[in-house]
C-alpha cells in the first residue's frame, strides 16, 4: 500500500501527520538499510515511485518492537511542539552507550507565523510561501539521499545496540516532561572510536514544520561515497572535536544551539530537560 502525501497541508494537523510519517520512512529506511533489524520487521510501502521498507512491531523481533515504541513517544513530543531534535545512536558496546559508531540526528522547528524557508539565510525571503509540491519533492528527495547513502556506507560491525535520546525547547516543554518510553537523562556527551564525520542529509519545509537530517558517521564508512550525491549544501566536513559542529561559520550563527552531537558544552549543559529511551 501507499505511504499517501496529503493533497494539500493547510493545517497544522495536516503538517503534522507528514512530519510523523517522514519520521517513520525516514528511520525505517535507515534501520533497514544498515542491517539493524531482519527482513521480518519491516512491511513494504511505496512513497510515489519510491518503494520503502516501513518498521512494524514484530514478537521475534524486540529491538524493533521497542524502536516503534519510542517513536510514539517522539511523535507525543512533537505534537506537543516540544521535540527540538532526536538523536538515534548506534553504539558497539552493551556497557557503553556513549561510545556510538553512527548517528542520526533529527531535528525540528515550528514556524509560528506561517512558512519559513530556510532559517536565517539571506538571500531567500523569509515569507516564501511553501507549496506541498514543495514539501512533496523535498520529502522524496531526503529519502531519495537516505538510500543512495545507506547503500553506499560501508557497513556497521556485528550486532550493534540502537539508543534514543530526544532534547526539547526548554522555554516551552515543562520540566517534568518525559513522553513514554524515556526517562529522564543527565547530560553527557557522545565519543566515536574513530575520526567522526558530520553530513548534512537535506531538510523538509511545510507551512508549519521543518525537519532536517544530519548523519555522524565514522570517516573511513565514508570512501565509498560518491562526492556528487553530496550536492552544495550537504557537503561532508569531518568533526576535528567531537562536539565541535561540523558547519561553516554562515550556518553556526543560526545553528548554535543545535549542536549536532550531544557534547556542546556551551549550550546543552544547560538544557533542563533530556530524555532517553528505557
Amino acid at each position: 500500500s501507499a505511504v499517501v502525501f496529503p493533497k494539500k497541508i493547510a493545517t497544522e494537523q495536516q503538517s503534522l501527520m507528514l512530519v510523523k510519517r517522514l519520521l517513520a520512512v525516514a528511520v525505517s529506511c535507515i534501520t533497514y538499510l544498515r542491517g539493524i533489524f531482519p527482513e521480518s520487521a519491516y512491511g513494504t510501502r511505496y512513497m510515489d515511485d519510491v518503494c520503502v521498507k516501513i518498521l512494524r512491531e514484530d514478537k521475534n523481533c524486540p529491538g524493533s518492537t521497542q524502536l516503534v515504541k519510542w517513536m510514539l513517544g517522539c511523535y507525543d513530543a512533537l505534537q506537543k511542539k516540544y521535540l527540538r531534535q532526536i538523536v538515534l545512536a548506534v553504539y558497539t558496546q552493551q556497557e557503553d552507550p556513549q561510545t556510538v559508531t553512527e548517528c542520526y540526528h533529527f531535528k525540528f522547528k515550528y514556524t509560528h507565523n506561517g512558512p519559513l524557508l530556510d532559517f536565517g539565510s539571506k538571500d531567500k525571503k523569509s515569507d516564501s510561501t511553501i507549496t506541498c509540491a514543495d514539501t512533496k519533492k523535498a520529502s522524496i528527495l531526503l529519502i531519495r539521499k537516505i538510500y543512495v547513502l545507506m547503500q553506499n556506507l560501508s557497513p556497521l560491525p556485528n550486532d550493534v545496540c540502537l539508543t534514543m535520546k530526544l532534547l526539547y525547547y526548554d522555554e516551552v516543554t515543562p520540566p517534568d516532561y518525559q513522553p513514554p518510553g524515556f526517562k529522564e537523562a543527565k547530560y553527557e556527551g557522545m565519543l566515536f572510536n574513530e575520526e567522526p564525520m558530520h553530513l548534512n542529509v537535506g531538510e523538509v519545509p511545510t507551512p508549519f514544520h521543518m525537519l532536517k537530517l544530519k548523519i555522524t558517521t565514522e570517516k573511513q564508512r565514508m570512501e565509498n561515497v560518491d562526492k556528487n550525491i553530496l550536492k552544495q549544501g550537504e557537503t561532508a566536513e569531518p568533526l576535528q572535536v567531537c562536539g565541535v559542529s561540523g558547519d561553516g561559520p554562515e550556518e553556526e550563527s543560526q545553528d548554535m544551539d543545535e549542536d549536532p552531537v550531544l557534547d556542546n558544552e556551551v549550550e546543552d549543559k544547560n538544557r533542563v530537560n533530556i530524555s532517553e529511551a528505557q
